[in-house]
C-alpha cells in the first residue's frame, strides 16, 4: 500500500535549486579571487605544458 502524504525527502526542485545556488556562489568566489590576483594555473595545464615540450624536444632530437 502506497502512502500519498508529504515525504521526508525534499522535493527534487528545491534540491536542484540548492545546487545552483552553491554552483554559483563558487564561481563568484573563483571570479572574486582571480579578481584579487589569487589566481593559479591548475596542475593538469602545468603537467601538459611540459609534457609537450619535453615531446617537442625529443621529437627535434630523434627526427632531425
Amino acid at each position: 500500500m502506497t502512502t500519498s502524504g508529504p515525504s521526508d525527502r525534499p522535493e527534487r526542485g528545491t534540491e536542484r535549486q540548492n545546487w545552483v545556488e552553491r554552483r554559483r556562489d563558487k564561481i563568484r568566489a573563483e571570479i572574486d579571487r582571480n579578481r584579487r590576483g589569487e589566481y593559479t594555473v591548475p596542475t593538469w595545464v602545468l603537467a601538459l605544458t611540459l609534457a609537450l615540450i619535453v615531446g617537442g624536444w625529443l621529437a627535434l632530437i630523434f627526427l632531425a
